[in-house]
């Protein structure tokens, strides 16, 4: 198998370079948007249609979404122009069975489509919603942050897409189409102001520089003071400052075109904000005089202001290379798209979220090297049987480098919870004694035992991890899909796509911090018999304090019901001290590989498509069809990364367990998707109606769980999800169109019985809204006879209530044998309970758009100014206190736009 796999690679590479010559750079990726319609001086007036007559490429061709038998949601350049879409995370608002959301850092972008997605924090996890930017694919969410340029439409497909989009689409694509380079000379500019200062400014030029060729230039800047004020460090955050810029060319003749890409962006932002939803008893030692820390009120929480010791750091940049090239011959056209692409990103953050100095430093380094190439032959005959066939290689190096230290204030903080939890009776230094006195009494080499002393060696500032982890990805994928018309309007469609996958990881992680090494279990005995021979030793006035194993003997034979009395209060007193693991987050972390562990995995997988489709009529079409999906396996590249239950027992032999050592996962397996679904297109003019129903599920559903510093990843047995989706347009009179989408979801875990809290068969999904609509109207008034027009839109977004999180893993105690005690499950499932986000957001714009290509607007976004949190998690060292994501308050502001 692996000389066919090499066999194939070779041809798809030589294949790339044979039709690639005249490139003299590295060229783009894989196509979803074939050829653009759209030229770029005109966004608002859209050429390729409305409605259902908007020309769309989800299938790799050129069809009308009245035409394809697809769920696709289109959203027109001049839709996002309006509404003020200033980023992939604000397409929310108009495409229901999509959301996404940004958490912890400017890089960071979770896409879920029909409640089905990743957390895609952990650099590791492959996604289940691909994303494709003229046709380049960015496998992970820090590469696909950017402000929009010169936007055409965005293409949203739900549902498995894996027999054309390979291992990338398991939950379904999003395909933004920029305007190609125009052989007339044009252009735009669009500059805005808002509230907190919002400034934007962005523009393209077009034009030719020969009959055969032509070039266009886009680029912008984004800048915004931020909207939450951090008391703590006297600044802001939750800004914007990024920029881009972006370079095409084209040539084109009668059978050959070529389009080159080149593109570079910037962030470099002080961002996320994140506020205390619940405090504990961990908050009252930080808010104590001794620490002198501050954290905002529950009842502050969308007060728009936090605490921090030190502003976040987000420096990302993102750029690369690409090219397409499309050979037509007769009624064939053969397809060559070759990509390059790198993401750099540095983040740092304040991660105890208050200012006491808990948490010195989370810092991240992440770097991604992406080339892809695909071949695919695509026909256009006049008879009853058309195909598409390619190959599709994935290359990717993934390099990441963490670290977390603790701050000056943790030694004093860890103390405060010490003398809380035991109520008076133990200190940290007592703790360090007792400790270290014990660890005299233990064998030689008995695990998680230092050499004393132990006194002061506990929470240093400046101790903690290490990390670096990396993962080389390589798949390749062999696809096609062929419509069969068996009589006038009735086409059978069959797709299939094998793909081969295969991953290399390592993990390089040293935990210096010293409790966290301690295996607290080991102290119990022998700390018992320390405050024994202490008790006895006062009682019975022994120089030093401490009694002998003879004196202790004598005392207990002369007063048998006092030293039982001794003895059990010593014991419960011992016993304290497994109670203080929950200090112990940063612990010895065993690498891979090992003597026990491999670094390597291999997935492969054949997805297919079956589907009929039937025009009833001019007006109407419906299909129905069965397609599975693939997603391959993921790694978990964080400190929570931990064996596998079945290895522990190899581990113990050989000699690899380490103190703390839990079990848990390295990596999720593959995913595999099917959907069942029926759709019907409508078209009667002056309204259109699309709507789908479908049953879609997951086997091995990949949960990531975050655990306040790092993330559970494992697979769930199975996920399903039933659903209506319904997308219509009416035009009642010419000036106004209305539009109304509406998501329906009914899902369930059918099994999952290994989650992180236990055994969650039969309940809901977190993070999954019931019902989600969107209504949109525009009102465009013509304003006498000289061209002018006055554009009033708005869209309203609704998401009824749902659970964010599953639980709270903070709130969860392990029993002696490493379980989970039964009552900390049901506190952790409670925990994640207690929230429930809804939405409600209210967007608009007014706009005056004049002849001569000038258009002035105003605009709001969230006007309503509806609060909610995003997510919901564990305060990082803090058990007990919750923390949450508030999203962006009102906005709103002016724009001057000019064509020509």
């Amino acid at each position: 198998m692996k000389r066919t796999v090499a066999a194939m690679r070779a041809m798809l590479l030589t294949g790339g370079a044979a039709l690639g010559a005249t490139l003299s750079t590295a060229v783009f990726a894989q196509d979803s948007a074939v050829e653009e319609a759209q030229p770029a001086t005109d966004v608002a007036d859209d050429d390729a249609g409305v409605g259902n007559e908007i020309v769309v490429t989800a299938t790799k061709r050129e069809q009308t979404l009245q035409d394809v038998p697809v769920a696709v949601t289109v959203t027109t350049g001049a839709t996002i122009e309006r509404a003020q879409i200033r980023d992939i995370k604000d397409l929310s608002s108009v495409v229901p069975s999509l959301r996404v959301s940004q958490l912890q850092s400017s890089a960071n972008t979770n896409f879920f489509i029909r409640g089905f997605g990743n957390g895609a924090n952990n650099a590791g996890i492959e996604p289940s919603v691909g994303l494709f930017i003229d046709g380049v694919y960015r496998s992970r969410s820090a590469a696909m942050i950017g402000d929009f340029p010169d936007i055409s439409r965005v293409e949203v497909l739900r549902g498995p897409q894996s027999t054309l989009f390979g291992k990338n689409a398991s939950a379904g694509v999003i395909s933004i189409v920029t305007q190609e380079p125009q052989f007339q000379f044009g252009g735009n500019v669009e500059a805005t102001y808002g509230n907190f200062d919002a400034m934007t400014l962005k523009g393209v030029v077009t034009g030719p520089v020969s009959d055969t060729i032509a070039l266009s230039l886009a680029g912008g800047i984004n800048k915004r003071h931020g909207f939450v004020r951090d008391l703590g460090t006297g600044g802001r955050t939750n800004e914007r400052d990024r920029w881009f810029v972006r370079g095409q060319g084209l040539f084109e003749n009668d059978d050959l075109k070529i389009r080159l890409i080149g593109d570079y962006s910037k962030i470099d932002e002080n961002c996320c904000a994140v506020v205390n939803l619940q405090p504990s008893g961990a908050t009252a030692a930080i808010l104590s005089p001794l620490v002198g820390g501050q954290v905002n009120r529950p009842d502050q929480k969308f007060d728009n202001i936090v605490y921090n010791n030190f502003p976040s750091t987000n420096d990302i940049e993102n750029y690369g290379f690409s090219g397409q090239i499309d050979y037509s011959f007769g009624p064939l056209k053969l397809t060559s798209i070759t990509s390059w692409r790198r993401l750099d990103s540095l983040t740092n953050q304040d991660s105890d979220f208050t200012s006491g100095e808990l948490l010195s430093r989370n810092f991240q380094d992440l770097k991604i090297d992406t080339f892809t190439q695909e071949i695919r032959l695509a026909s256009d005959l006049d008879g009853p049987l058309n195909f598409l066939i390619g190959g599709f290689y994935f290359n990717e190096d993934i390099d990441q480098s963490n670290e977390l230290f603790l701050g000056n204030d943790f030694r004093t903080y860890a103390d405060l919870l010490i003398r809380g939890q035991s109520g008076g009776a133990f200190t940290l230094p007592l703790v360090e004694q007792l400790l270290g006195a014990s660890a005299t009494l233990l064998p030689p080499g008995t695990l998680g035992v230092p050499t004393p002393p132990y006194t002061g060696r506990s929470f240093v500032a400046g101790t903690g991890m290490r990390e670096a982890y990396g993962v080389k990805d390589e798949s390749l994928s062999l696809f096609g899909q062929v419509d069969f018309e068996v009589t006038d309007g009735l086409t059978i469609t069959a797709g299939l796509n094998y793909t081969k996958d295969k991953k290399k990881y390592h993990t390089d992680v040293v935990s210096n911090e010293f409790f966290s090494a301690l295996q607290l279990s080991n102290f119990v005995a022998p700390a018992t018999n320390v405050l024994v021979a202490q008790q006895v030793g006062g009682i019975l006035g022994v120089p030093g304090g401490i009694a002998n194993p003879t004196q202790i003997a004598g005392f207990a034979a002369a007063q048998p019901a006092a030293f039982a009395q001794i003895q059990a209060g010593s014991s419960a007193a011992a016993n304290q001290l497994t109670s203080l693991s929950a200090l112990q987050f940063l612990p010895p972390f065993l690498n891979v590989p090992n003597a026990v562990e491999g670094n390597k995995l291999k997935d492969d997988d054949l997805s297919y498509t079956l589907r009929i489709a039937y025009d009833v009529n001019d007006d109407i079409n419906v299909y129905a069809s069965y397609a599975t999906g693939y997603k391959a396996s993921s790694i978990n590249l964080s400190r929570d990364s931990r064996p596998f239950p079945e290895d522990r027992a190899a581990i113990q032999s050989a000699g690899l367990n380490l103190p703390n050592l839990t079990y848990t996962s390295r990596y999720a397996g593959p995913e595999d998707s099917t959907v069942w679904e029926a759709g019907l297109k409508a078209n009667w003019g002056l309204v259109t109606a699309n709507v789908a129903v479908f049953k879609q599920e997951i086997k091995g559903f990949q949960s990531n769980i975050f655990t306040g510093t790092g993330f559970v990843l494992t697979n769930a047995g199975k996920q399903s999800t039933f659903g209506i989706e319904f997308e219509g347009s009416a035009k009642p009179v010419d000036e106004l169109t209305l539009n109304l989408a509406v998501t329906y979801l009914d899902p369930k875990f059918d099994s999952f019985k290994i989650s992180a809290f236990g055994d969650l068969s039969g309940t809901t999904p977190a993070g999954v809204p019931p019902l989600t609509a969107v209504f949109g109207a525009t009102w465009d008034q013509p304003l006498g006879d000289g061209g002018d027009h006055l554009i009033l839109s708005g869209t309203f977004h609704y998401e009824a209530a749902y659970q964010p999180v599953e639980g709270l893993p903070g709130f969860l105690v392990r029993a002696p044998d490493g379980s989970f005690t039964p009552a900390s499950v049901q506190a952790a499932l409670l925990a994640g309970r207690t929230y429930k986000r809804d939405t409600s957001e209210l967007n608009g714009s007014l706009t005056w758009a004049m002849a001569n290509g000038l258009e002035l607007s105003v605009w709001g976004r969230n006007i309503l100014d509806d609060r909610y949190i995003i997510q919901v998690f564990d305060s990082p060292a803090q058990a007990g206190s919750v923390s949450g994501y508030p999203n962006q308050p009102r906005t709103y502001g002016v724009a001057a736009r000019f064509r020509w």
